[in-house]
């Protein structure tokens, strides 16, 4: 397969940029270090730039550390399907396996962190651990849509109410894509922390996802997320992957969550308690909203490198 140009999401950095094919596709990744392997996977309307603060620090501490751009984004394959939590948590799995190693550490942001969750559940011989900032296990997530949620659940539903919107066909696309992917850059800004708006990178972060956003088919794909994860309720599928998901795991899992996060409430975080591995631990970041690892990226190295370490596989 030729390697295609570079493309403008393919910043310069001390990282390594290439293309893996996995699961039938391909996947463009940032990688720096070596040791034993951290797969790094971002959220919605992200790329693998959320992740360029970690790139060096993790890369630092001795880890192999991999930044990808999931399916449908950045510099990755933007095939019509494909974007069901089974199918994607199948492209982690391959890219693990495509990257030359048996095993890896899986740290995912919000989406990414249920797709490190389901792949941990669903592939759990090549994940040694998971690490999920913002996020929760889909079950803990889909609850808050339940009939019979409770006042706060239902607050987590009102939280995410972009994903009912996100089910119209096409508005929602044009709407991201508007005035150069303006709405990228509010929904960055209302997500995140009074802090790092006014004193951190906010600037320079929002201009990096607006212009990976307007790379073509990024929108559509991005959205087909949100769709399945709807509809899937709906129909066998969504039953089938429940139940396939509904097992503790059998490796650690540290949950990095912003207190000031409004898109999954810090009460929706911990509802992911019946699903945690043994050693598992939650930790809070003051003043952070729903990106920890760009918010605060000192105290975001700190907790994973340390909790990396301890499960460290043996020799």
């Amino acid at each position: 397969m030729p390697a295609p140009d570079p493309s403008t999401v393919r910043l310069v950095g001390p990282w390594t940029h290439r293309d893996v094919s996995a699961n039938g596709i391909r996947l463009h990744v940032a990688e720096a270090g070596s040791g034993e392997l951290v797969l790094l996977l971002h959220g919605f309307a992200e790329f693998w730039w959320a992740w360029h603060h970690q790139l060096r620090s993790l890369a630092e501490s001795g880890f192999r550390v991999v930044a990808a751009d999931l399916r449908g984004y950045g510099d990755s394959d933007k095939p019509p399907r494909g974007y069901d939590a089974w199918t994607l948590a199948g492209d982690v799995a391959g890219l693990v396996r495509a990257l030359g190693e048996r095993r890896a550490h899986l740290v995912g942001h919000a989406w990414g962190g249920l797709l490190a969750w389901t792949a941990a559940t669903l592939h759990p011989r090549v994940v040694s651990s998971v690490s999920v900032l913002g996020g929760a296990h889909p079950l803990a997530l889909r609850s808050a849509f339940g009939r019979s949620a409770l006042r706060r659940r239902r607050s987590q539903a009102r939280a995410m109410s972009h994903l009912l919107r996100f089910q119209i066909p096409m508005r929602p696309e044009r709407w991201l894509m508007k005035d150069d992917a303006a709405a990228v850059e509010r929904l960055l800004h209302d997500w995140s922390g009074e802090t790092w708006r006014r004193e951190g990178d906010f600037a320079e972060t929002a201009r990096a996802f607006r212009n990976a956003m307007l790379v073509p088919g990024v929108a559509h794909s991005a959205l087909e997320y949100y769709r399945w994860a709807f509809r899937a309720q709906f129909r066998g599928e969504g039953r089938r992957f429940s139940d396939a998901v509904d097992a503790r795991l059998r490796m650690p899992v540290l949950q990095l969550h912003g207190a000031a996060d409004p898109v999954v409430l810090p009460s929706t975080a911990h509802d992911s308690a019946p699903w945690l591995g043994p050693r598992s631990r939650f930790e809070t970041l003051p003043g952070v909203g729903h990106y920890p690892q760009l918010e605060d990226p000192e105290n975001t190295a700190k907790a994973l490198v340390a909790f990396l370490r301890e499960t460290r596989q043996p020799q």
